[in-house]
């Protein structure tokens, strides 16, 4: 093999490099505050929402009672990104203005179920219409991931831009969560009526987003190529194993320390410290993008939560399940922010809506499988020592299959998980060949028998 470095790869240094020469210039531009806004009202607007199903119908069903209601929530969260997939993420791309659009569509679909879940708070009719909230607040993540791109005046400032909106989105969420919970001593519908307002505010908001650039024709096989570009392809495999860490560790702790007899308040602090760590994140995301690449930074957090995982096993008390939690809500964070900024930055720009639908996709699956392993495992069969140690060395080989793969492709060779899946499948078809020889051996040797 040559050690010739290809043409893409240089060009990406090449352009990291002058746009090291421009940190000074600010992502905030007048359309970017526009989407910030957007962002701080939707967050708001759906911690109202969570808060009011908390005291609703929707949630008086006990999740931790029976792990088979559990394995069936895991499944059906699946549901709304078999929507988002297929139908929402092309219109986004191919309608005039269809982020803008598809923003303000999910903003009063929201507006319109939030009314309707009111009246049915005490009925099975909120299932679905809470269903209908899931699918649109999907769908505005998706359109939000298209608009970046296009709103920023540099690149290289993609995870500055994307860890900006993480903040913005805490912000949002604490603001209305006060009031919030206040008007919930009162009644959901009190705080459901707040959303609302929320919401308005929300759409009118959206409305002055700007016009994006569209996708008149279906996806081309050049741009399919693109988002199957290696380096596409090795940053959502890293970001899927992520993914699915954190619905193998949320679920892994909700039974442990329900098994272990903890108090409620053990398991928030288990939440607090995973969105502590998510914040923490999107705070160091833009320092740290200034002397790292994106995929390095993917990498990077892959290897430190496999070694947190690792010192947290052999302790497995609570502070130690702590610790890790805020890692890995760490890790999911940054990890999130860098694969947005590589997809933001290399996949065809008309295309990004059902790119994102597509990666979204991916890695809700891999979540729901990452959480049905503790949930359908006992405690006694998976204990926590054995969830963190598993934990470690999923991460830790995912670290070395992402970062060997990206010396190869600097280095212009196959990447590590090439040569396992060409390893595999020699023996594959060795092992296939060996059983067609065996079997015309038999025959033939029948055959002379009887004759």
């Amino acid at each position: 093999m040559t050690g010739s470095v290809p043409a893409d790869f240089e060009e990406h240094r090449d352009a990291d490099s002058r746009m090291a020469d421009s940190r000074s210039v600010r992502p905030l531009t007048t359309g970017f505050a526009r989407l910030a806004r957007v962002h701080v009202l939707s967050a708001a607007a759906d911690t109202c929402t969570t808060i009011a199903l908390a005291g609703s119908l929707f949630f008086n069903l006990d999740p931790a009672a029976a792990r088979p209601k559990v394995a069936l929530y895991l499944l059906l969260t699946i549901a709304p990104f078999t929507v988002i997939g297929p139908l929402i993420g092309p219109l986004i791309d191919r309608l005039h203005g269809g982020r803008r659009a598809m923003v303000l569509v999910a903003s009063i679909g929201r507006a319109l179920l939030a009314v309707l879940m009111i009246r049915h708070l005490d009925s099975l009719l909120l299932f679905p219409e809470a269903f209908g909230v899931l699918v649109l607040g999907k769908t505005y993540h998706v359109a939000k991931s298209a608009i970046v791109p296009g709103l920023v005046r540099d690149k290289a400032d993609l995870v500055e831009a994307n860890s900006k909106l993480v903040l913005l989105s805490g912000v949002g969420s604490g603001l209305a969560a006060g009031p919030a919970l206040l008007l919930s001593l009162a009644g959901s519908q009190w705080v459901l009526g707040f959303a609302i307002v929320i919401f308005i505010l929300l759409i009118g908001a959206a409305a002055r987003l700007p016009k994006s650039s569209v996708a008149v024709q279906p996806i081309e096989v050049s741009e399919r190529n693109d988002l199957r570009s290696s380096r596409i392809v090795l940053a959502a495999s890293a970001m899927a194993v992520l993914r699915g860490m954190t619905g193998f560790t949320l679920f892994l702790v909700a039974f442990w320390l329900r098994g272990d007899g903890a108090a409620t308040g053990w398991f928030g602090a288990m939440v607090a410290a995973s969105a502590a760590g998510s914040l923490i994140g999107a705070l160091a995301a833009p320092i740290l993008r200034r002397f790292v690449q994106e995929e390095y930074l993917l990498g990077a957090v892959l290897t430190a939560a496999s070694i947190v995982a690792f010192i947290a096993a052999f302790p497995s008390d609570r502070t130690a399940v702590v610790f890790y939690s805020l890692m890995i809500g760490f890790a999911a964070g940054l990890g999130k922010l860098s694969f947005d900024a590589i997809v933001q930055r290399d996949a065809p720009t008309a295309n990004q809506g059902r790119s994102f639908a597509q990666f979204e996709t991916r890695f809700q699956l891999t979540w729901v499988i990452g959480g049905l392993i503790p949930v359908i495992a006992s405690n006694e069969i998976l204990p926590m020592r054995a969830g963190l140690i598993i934990l470690a060395l999923v991460s830790g080989v995912a670290a070395f299959l992402y970062l060997g793969g990206l010396w190869a492709l600097s280095r212009g060779r196959r990447t590590p998980s090439q040569l396992l899946g060409e390893r595999l499948g020699s023996e594959r078809r060795y092992k296939q060949a060996k059983n067609r020889i065996k079997s015309n051996v038999v025959t033939k040797s029948k055959k002379l028998f009887h004759s």
